[in-house]
């Protein structure tokens, strides 16, 4: 990703973060481009990865995923725990987002399941197959205010 973003860039960026399915005629017209010029951009940009993903955002709540968690791990021997985790992380896929960070705990997890028990059940195997995780701090969440991926490009 070594590639200037110039003006037309990041307004194409702005809209597709909102609606990846719109077309390039659309896109075009907003920007000030056209559909080709469009076009040669995103797939620039898909080819670079500036553009990492485009996906179909799912309400875990219409497919019976009632409830979120945040968890934070605390673990002991990062630089061996830290691949397991990562691994393990991947082949979970009510595991949302992980993250390393700094602070109170070592990893946070942002986590959908149906129920207590199915989290309960994804907590067992963590702590099963990463020994290195001391302690796991659960936040059930009760209300999500705001969900999102959009990174602003001010």
């Amino acid at each position: 990703m070594d590639t200037e973003l110039d003006v037309f860039d990041r307004k194409i960026l702005d809209l597709v973060q909102k609606d990846c399915q719109l077309n390039a005629e659309v896109i075009a017209e907003a920007v000030g481009l056209s559909a080709s010029a469009v076009q040669r951009r995103l797939r620039r940009m898909r080819q670079d990865k500036t553009i990492s993903a485009e996906v179909a955002v799912v309400n875990p709540q219409a497919v019976g995923h009632t409830m979120s968690f945040l968890a934070g791990l605390e673990i002991k021997d990062n630089y061996e725990a830290l691949p397991r985790i990562r691994l393990w992380a991947q082949t979970e896929p009510a595991v949302q987002q992980v993250y390393y960070v700094t602070g109170s705990f070592d990893i946070m997890m942002v986590v959908v399941a149906r129920d207590v028990k199915a989290y309960d059940a994804l907590a067992a195997r963590l702590m099963a197959e990463v020994p290195q995780v001391v302690r796991m701090t659960t936040h059930v969440v009760i209300d999500a205010m705001k969900v999102g991926l959009y990174v602003p490009l001010e």
